[in-house]
Order: C-alpha cells, then sequence, then structure tokens
C-alpha cells in the first residue's frame, strides 16, 4: 500500500501501530505486515483515548473508548486546521501526562499522526528535532514526511497559525 501522498513513492506502514514513548502510541488505518496482504487496522479496547486526525467507518475504537476526531488533511493547513492540530497535541500530552494508553492516528500513521504526536512531545518537553527523530525512530522513517508539517514544529504552531492567516 502506498500513503495517500503518492508522488512520494512512500511504502506503506508494517504495523498498525508503534509505541513513540511509554503509553504514546502513533498508527493509521491501514498497514501492510512483512510479506503480507494490506490489513486493516481496527482499534478495539487497546487504548483509553484515541485521537483521529483521519476516519473510517468500521475502525474502532471500541464504543467505551474515548474518541476525539479533529480531522485535517495531508496538505497545507489552514489557521483554523493548525489550532485543530494544537488541540489534538495538548489533548494528547494531557493524556500522556496522566498514564493514559494514547493513540494517535491518520490514514497511514505518517504525517498527520506525526505532527500531533510530535507537537504532544514538544508538550512534554522535547524539542521539535527530537520530536521528529522520536516519530521516525520509533514509527517510520518514512513519518513526517510532509516537509510542511516539519517546517510547522520547526516555527512552532502558534507562529505557523499567524502566518498561514497573512495567506488569506
Amino acid at each position: 500500500m502506498r500513503t495517500r501522498q503518492k508522488e512520494r513513492e512512500t511504502p506503506g506502514p508494517s504495523e498498525p501501530w508503534n509505541e513513540i514513548v511509554p503509553g504514546l502510541w502513533m498508527g493509521g488505518h491501514y498497514f501492510t505486515p512483512p510479506g503480507g496482504e494490506l490489513e486493516l487496522a481496527v482499534v478495539g479496547t487497546e487504548f483509553d483515548l484515541v485521537v483521529s486526525l483521519f476516519t473510517l467507518p468500521g475502525h474502532g475504537p471500541a464504543p467505551e473508548v474515548e474518541h476525539v476526531v479533529r480531522e485535517v488533511p495531508d496538505a497545507p493547513l489552514s489557521p483554523g486546521q493548525l489550532r485543530a492540530v494544537q488541540e489534538a497535541a495538548e489533548i494528547t500530552s494531557a493524556a500522556a501526562r496522566r498514564g493514559r494508553r494514547t493513540l494517535v492516528r491518520c490514514h497511514s500513521g505518517y504525517n498527520r499522526s506525526g505532527l500531533v504526536v510530535a507537537q504532544a512531545l514538544v508538550g512534554l518537553g522535547c524539542g521539535s528535532g527530537e520530536a521528529v527523530r522520536l516519530v521516525r525512530q520509533r514509527r517510520s522513517p518514512w513519518a513526517l514526511n510532509n516537509p510542511v508539517f516539519v517546517d510547522y514544529l520547526d516555527t512552532g504552531l502558534d507562529v505557523a497559525m499567524l502566518l498561514s492567516g497573512l495567506n488569506g
């Protein structure tokens, strides 16, 4: 499977989700195990909180699991979309501080979820470079392959919101 950004020839993930730091997981809706066929990544009750940046029916989580949805595209973001990312990251970092087992997911588990997880790590005290490194090391070297998202992290979401508002 390829990610939604086909022009990059990015291979799909081999795991449904990966633990980035203890209790904080990152994933997608599909994965292809080594030597296997494309599989659905369906969340049941494995997590206390699921933060979705992309959703599809039938992919969970179970009804008793808290589910926060902030749908955003894997593309340059508007100020409102950047605010949604910031909210998702704040919810995620708060859950991590409380020891809640949390999954942040998007389509393939690379860019949108990477942006939120990395921003949550910044909120937990990591520098943006270290956060990007952790996401790529623990999820995939292909994670955060959208350079605009890495720029948002390096600039800071507050500044990125102000700058993106100047374009509209």
